[in-house]
């Protein structure tokens, strides 16, 4: 957890995923990034479902919502998902999902919006935050709702749909000011309108990375997902964010990180390594 005077921030896990490590590492061979992490017998790597809690005097933010409950035993079993804990660890710091004033997505893939919905007593998706406002980029919303091929298996409409028709949408287009001292870049590059959050706490500047640097393994610039739909374009967002993080000490929160999940960018010897923080 970290404070500040306007402040609070605190890394909430909705549990764990498994999948493909040479999609995770794109055009890497297997023999370097298994050297770093393990596969199971399946070839799948565990990954974090990371969200960020933000309390700030204009209410409380959710940044990322995890895969929540909703998906098909098929899904669960091809991605080794957990039960969904957003709610469970949402309760540890004394919160309810009626006290989410606003929940921020870096995108609307399953794994980050799957817990904006849940499924009521008649079986329809309904927001799981009722009092909150969601906030998404204009053409992640427009893609979203528009798959080609290539992205329709990581969308479900399910997941997202419902939060225009219960008037709780909120469509952004391009860098946007949330609240004062919280900002949203858009990124592109994973998807179309892929976002990050900044979080200003005091003197320190602290980015949530959604997917744009999803672990620390991918500090390294070779290292992009084979799911992502601009890659030249994410390299160049690696690049300049690395290089600010870096040269600016911000504290770095991975979306998927498992097990190190945040810290700060130092170069050493040349090279870009993370000092680990435990949120």
């Amino acid at each position: 957890m970290s404070k500040s005077s306007a402040h609070t921030i605190a890394v909430i896990s909705d549990g764990y995923m498994k999948m493909d490590g040479g999609a995770v590492f794109g055009q890497v061979p297997k023999t370097h990034w298994e050297k770093r992490i393990k596969p199971d017998r399946l070839n799948r790597i565990s990954l974090g479902l990371n969200c960020l809690l933000i309390r700030t005097p204009e209410g409380n933010i959710l940044v990322d919502t995890g895969a929540g409950n909703k998906e098909l035993a098929t899904s669960r079993e091809e991605f080794g998902l957990s039960s969904s804990k957003l709610n469970r660890n949402l309760k540890k710091e004394g919160l309810g999902a009626k006290d989410i004033d606003m929940v921020v997505l870096t995108h609307l893939h399953f794994d980050h919006s799957g817990g904006c919905t849940k499924i009521d007593r008649t079986g329809q998706a309904i927001p799981a935050f009722p009092r909150a406002k969601y906030f998404v980029q204009n053409s992640c919303w427009d893609a979203a709702n528009n798959p080609n091929e290539r992205s329709m298996e990581k969308h479900y409409p399910d997941d997202f749909k419902c939060l225009q028709e219960y008037d709780q949408l909120k469509l952004l287009n391009g860098h946007t000011e949330i609240v004062p001292g919280i900002k949203v870049w858009e990124t592109g590059g994973h998807c179309s309108g892929h976002q990050i959050v900044q979080v200003n706490c005091g003197g320190e500047k602290v980015m949530f990375l959604g997917d744009a640097i999803p672990t620390p393994y991918h500090i390294d610039l070779p290292n992009i997902s084979a799911f992502d739909e601009h890659p030249e374009d994410t390299l160049e967002q690696k690049r300049e964010l690395l290089h600010e993080a870096a040269k600016d000490g911000w504290l770095v929160i991975f979306g998927h990180g498992n097990g190190d999940r945040a810290g700060y960018l130092e170069q050493r010897a040349g090279e870009l390594t993370l000092r680990k923080v435990n949120l």
